[in-house]
């Protein structure tokens, strides 16, 4: 039976049982109501009427679920469904809505795998070009003023050596830009010794204290987990130094038992609702990727823990 005609024939049954029961019962109505009479047939319009909402609000109920769910999904945060029926139609609607949320979630995952792993190639190349072309580049200048400076008068030497200072410490700011995109370290000594290494940088130009703990025989992880886990770990420590107001910040890198946790936990002054910006958006994309999950939770004057729960992925026989 259609909705339409479920919803009719519920109605049909209220008011046919109403009416069976204003017949039956010995109740007459007067030319002149009465005033008992008018309470009963109230009474009996009143009854008619919750009855008939009670079961339209039963039969409806799904559709109202759903109705929700459709308002506040985010792809971001896979696994959302509703339960369906066992029957009708709202069922077969819960079904296919059901079906294209998880066609979405596979295609939101696999578009914003290219992008993130267009979105690396892109940093790899850059942080090439200013490694290769203006790292030299600015390391040739440092040797000219190094010799300029050797050899010239003494006022002239002053300002040759204060060219040079401002040079060399361009050069360190090039070189941690170049860090920034594209970890070396990462590539070469793992994710233990590159989170080590982010951590002291970040603690080095911010002044917060940073506690590091990382669990040794983490269990082996494949290059695209583990940039994952170092990103977040980066943009993490990144909101920190922004927005956090803390003095310290706790990183840790544990094994869950099939998957690896990162934690990182500041003592700033937290938020009531956490807002997600461009940053832990980015987090999501990230955590997507992986199939991860991402946990956000802070409380003001509480500091916040930004919580990645990556599964480890399989040996492949």
């Amino acid at each position: 039976m259609s909705l339409f005609w479920r919803i009719f024939c519920l109605n049909a049954v209220v008011l046919g049982a109403a009416t069976a029961v204003l017949l039956l019962a010995p109740v007459t109505v007067s030319v002149s109501v009465a005033l008992a009479e008018a309470v009963v047939l109230l009474v009996g319009l009143a009854v008619m009427l919750v009855a008939n909402g009670a079961l339209l609000r039963l039969g409806l109920a799904p559709l109202g679920r759903l109705t929700k769910l459709m308002t506040t999904v985010d792809l971001l945060r896979p696994g959302q469904r509703l339960t369906e029926p066992p029957t009708g139609e709202a069922a077969e609607l819960i079904r296919t809505f059901n079906a294209m949320l998880a066609r979405l979630e596979h295609e939101r995952a696999t578009s914003s795998g290219r992008a993130l792993l267009a979105q690396e190639a892109e940093r790899r190349r850059i942080a090439q070009e200013l490694h290769d072309e203006v790292g030299q580049s600015m390391t040739a200048i440092l040797l000219v003023l190094k010799r300029a400076a050797d050899e010239a008068p003494e006022p002239m030497r002053e300002e040759l050596q204060q060219a040079q200072e401002i040079t060399r410490e361009s050069l360190d700011e090039v070189r941690r830009l170049v860090r920034r995109l594209r970890p070396g370290v990462l590539d070469d000594l793992g994710l233990t010794s590159a989170l080590a290494s982010l951590t002291h940088d970040f603690a080095t130009h911010t002044g917060l204290r940073v506690r590091r703990r990382c669990d040794s025989g983490l269990p082996a992880l494949d290059p695209e987990t583990e940039l994952v886990l170092y990103r977040v770990a980066q943009e993490s420590l990144t909101n920190v130094a922004r927005h956090a107001d803390a003095e310290r910040v706790d990183v840790s890198l544990r094994d869950g038992g099939g998957a690896v946790l990162l934690d990182i936990v500041d003592d700033g002054r937290g938020m009531e609702s956490v807002s997600e910006g461009a940053g832990i958006r980015g987090m999501r994309e990230r955590a997507l990727l992986l199939g991860a999950a991402l946990d956000i939770t802070s409380a003001p004057g509480a500091g916040t823990r930004i919580r990645l729960t990556a599964p480890v992925p399989r040996k492949q026989h």
